[in-house]
């Protein structure tokens, strides 16, 4: 027999929030969850191209490998 009361409560319905709305509703073991990236705004399924910069990490990665567009000398 397995073993009670180990496993953690399961939400039916758990709510999936993306920027302030509830998106979709899923099974998890939290009952709210909130998520930057979701199939609604991700590049792969929209078909448009989005960079999610993040606490300067694009501009922080461009300047470590020089890729920032400098300004020319007129």
């Amino acid at each position: 027999m397995p073993k009670q009361n180990i496993h953690p409560t399961w939400y039916p319905e758990a709510k999936v929030i993306y920027n302030g709305e509830v998106v979709m509703t899923v099974g998890s073991t939290q009952p709210v969850i909130n998520v930057d990236v979701w199939s609604g705004n991700h590049p792969f399924f929209t078909g448009t191209s989005r960079i999610i910069d993040t606490e300067g990490r694009v501009d922080r990665f461009m300047k470590k490998y020089g890729m920032v567009a400098r300004k020319e000398d007129a």
